[in-house]
């Protein structure tokens, strides 16, 4: 590790140990949940001062790549690095205008992802969607907040498409739909239970484009009511 170290000056040391640890975590395909060596043990095994472990790791949780859980260790993070609004929503004032900008991000994405499933999802990845649909149906149905429950069905969506850069992808999504429901006041309970349907059954039945266009009308019933909203605002 020390010759490695020196031939990457440019960087911090604690940016190299980040580094090195990290792909430590690849190579040994160590999954969610795993704990890594404590803080001696890294420093022993790098050949570095348990000052610039300490540095390495609040880099690393920064990142969302590992957490600390108090009294029990250091772990490889649920989140796998997705960071929460990478994009800096959160600081734009204008929340409808935003949606309105979302939305038209997810009409570029979300009905080819949709289209993507349709062709990949395996029937272990339709039944889990069906469930989540379930769930989102479910949470509608009793006039709770479905926010989270659709989150997860979009995600699902993705995982459905075979495709990891569309997986990484989601979290954006997932903010615009947290925006979009806020902005809306849940008032598309019935639209959302039909297209989410129609979504899933065009998916199951392997019907890329019935897929893509169920996908569409979902979006375009988000769009409708939020340009009204804007109108008479």
């Amino acid at each position: 590790m020390g010759e490695e170290l020196e031939s990457c000056k440019k960087k911090p040391l604690a940016e190299q140990v980040a580094e090195h640890i990290m792909n430590n975590i690849l190579e040994k395909g160590l999954e969610v949940g795993a704990k890594i060596p404590n803080e001696f043990e890294l420093a022993e095994a790098i050949g570095v001062g348990r000052g610039t472990i300490r540095e390495a790791i609040k880099i690393l949780v920064s990142r969302q790549i590992l957490e600390i859980r108090r009294g029990a260790g250091t772990f490889v993070s649920a989140r796998q690095g997705i960071v929460d609004d990478p994009l800096g929503l959160a600081f734009l004032k204008d929340k409808t205008h935003l949606a309105l900008d979302l939305l038209s991000v997810r009409l570029m994405l979300e009905p080819e992802i949709a289209a993507m499933a349709a062709r990949n999802a395996s029937p272990e990845q339709v039944e889990e969607l069906k469930k989540q649909r379930d769930r989102v149906e479910d949470f509608i149905n009793r006039g709770e907040s479905h926010t989270e429950a659709d989150i997860l069905f979009h995600k699902q969506i993705a995982a459905c498409s075979g495709n990891a850069v569309v997986e990484k992808l989601v979290p954006v999504i997932n903010s615009s739909i947290a925006l979009f429901v806020d902005i809306t006041s849940s008032r598309l309970g019935k639209e959302t239970i039909d297209t989410h349907r129609e979504i899933v059954d065009c998916i199951e039945q392997g019907d890329p484009e019935g897929a893509r266009c169920a996908m569409n009308m979902h979006l375009t019933y988000n769009r409708r009511l939020i340009k009204s909203l804007e109108r008479n605002s």
